[in-house]
This record gives structure tokens, C-alpha cells and sequence, in this order.
């Protein structure tokens, strides 16, 4: 059985998606959570989730990329239970288009978001966690950071950027009992995937998965809950690909497997 912290576990994009699923589940195993998210009424949809359900939770309005609200949102997780001791860094934005046409300015928001975003909020919650000489930062990376995708110029080139800030955060905070890494997810069926699946893109991944299917948040959180236990406080600096096979795939595609 995993065991946590007492401290809440704030969770940046709550309110959908793969931090949806995490929040859900870190409520489950007994977390207090605080579901941050920049849409509020999401945030406030996976809180009430909780609470009926019987855990704790609120909801807290945070851009990733505005410090003011970073900050209102870990007073208000400070005010409700104290120190953040959990930070699952879920929020991130996909844009997707060829090479050669892709706009700097959409370039800029994909890492804005998804790295400096992580960065900021990671720094925020940092310096608790040295205090309380505990703490657990998990980061959303992707299997885009390992391999190239076409029209994922800039959010391969930002996952692949948050497993060097997971290292390099699992460096400088690993002597003060903070641990950093990273999930890698592969092919996830969620709000913001969704309009880049078509049925023609879908078939290709299905053809280099070898678990055969494209997972949902929740065959992607438990890793993240993992990684957020006690249990894993001597996993650190890490990127784990939960993909189903994809990466191990290789050759998949040039021919059907013997057995």
C-alpha cells in the first residue's frame, strides 16, 4: 500500500485530462489535494468529484504562466493545510502544424507553458519542501520528447526540455529530501489530444503500440501517484515512459510479428 506525505499535493491542469485523473486518484489513497487549473470551473467539477466521493479538495484558479496566480494558489493549499509536499506539474498546451509554416509565436507559448510554467510553479513549491526537508514534483513529459513527431516541433521539443528540468531540479533538490521526475505518457485519449487524433493517425500509433490500444488518463496517473509516494524516495531525476510499448516498438511497422 503506497503512503503519503500529510501535506496537500497541488495539481497544475486539474481539471481535465491526466490531472484530473491523478487528483481523483491521490484523493483516493487518502491525499488532500488542491486542483489548480487556468479553467476554474473545470477545477471546480474535479473538486466537487472528490468531495462527493469523500476525499478533500479545492479549487484554485492558476495560469501557469502569470506568477501572481502561481502564488495565489499555493497560499490559498498553504492556508487550507500547509505546506504543498506534492506538485504534479500536468498543465500544457499542444499545437500542431508542419515545420516550415510553424508561427514563432505559437512555438513560444507551447514552452512557455509546458516548461516555464512547470519551472515557475516547481520553484514555488521548492522552497517549502526544503523547509519541511520533504517533497515529491512530478512532471508531465511525453514520448514526443523521445521521438519526433510530425507537427510536434514545438511540444516534442518542450517535453523533451521537461526531462532535462526534471534532472537538473532532482540535482540541485535531492539533498534537502526533494525528489523530481518525470511520466512520459504515450498515445492518451484526452480533451486536449483529441482533435489531433483522426482516425487515419489513430491507426498508425495502434500499429506501434504493442499493448495495442490508446490509454486513457487513468492508465496514466497511477504512475504519476507512484512517483508521488513515499515509497519512491529513492526514484529521482527520472523519465518513465508509460506508453504501452511504444518506444520499444522499432520495426512493428514493416511486418507482422511471428510467435
Amino acid at each position: 500500500m503506497l503512503t503519503f506525505a500529510t501535506g496537500p499535493a497541488l495539481i497544475t491542469g486539474g481539471g481535465s485530462g491526466i490531472g484530473r485523473a491523478t487528483a481523483i486518484m491521490l484523493a483516493e489513497a487518502g491525499v488532500a489535494v488542491v486542483v489548480a487549473d487556468i479553467d476554474l470551473v473545470s477545477a471546480d467539477e474535479t473538486a466537487a468529484t472528490i468531495t462527493r466521493g469523500g476525499g478533500e479538495a479545492i479549487s484554485v484558479e492558476l495560469d501557469v504562466t502569470d506568477l501572481d496566480t502561481i502564488e495565489n494558489a499555493f497560499k490559498a493549499a498553504e492556508n487550507w493545510k500547509g505546506t504543498v509536499t506534492i506538485l504534479v506539474n500536468s498543465a500544457g498546451i499542444l499545437r500542431v502544424q508542419p515545420f516550415d509554416t510553424f508561427p514563432a509565436r505559437d512555438f513560444n507559448e507551447v514552452m512557455n507553458v509546458n516548461v516555464t510554467g512547470s519551472f515557475q510553479c516547481a520553484k514555488r513549491a521548492s522552497g517549502g519542501m526544503m523547509k519541511a526537508r520533504y517533497g515529491r514534483i512530478v512532471n508531465l513529459s511525453s514520448v514526443s520528447g523521445f521521438r519526433a513527431g510530425v507537427g510536434r516541433t514545438a511540444y516534442g521539443t518542450s517535453k523533451a526540455a521537461i526531462a532535462q528540468l526534471t534532472r537538473q531540479i532532482a540535482l540541485e533538490l535531492g539533498r534537502h529530501g526533494v525528489t523530481a521526475n518525470a511520466v512520459a505518457p504515450g498515445a492518451t485519449m484526452t480533451k486536449m489530444t483529441a482533435a489531433a487524433y483522426t482516425d487515419e493517425n489513430k491507426a498508425n500509433f495502434l500499429k506501434m503500440i504493442p499493448s495495442g490500444f490508446i490509454a486513457d488518463p487513468e492508465d496514466i496517473a497511477p504512475s504519476i501517484v507512484f512517483l508521488a509516494s513515499e515509497q519512491a524516495r529513492y526514484v529521482n531525476g527520472h523519465t518513465m515512459p508509460v506508453d504501452g510499448g511504444y518506444l520499444a516498438s522499432g520495426m512493428m511497422q514493416t511486418g507482422e510479428l511471428e510467435v
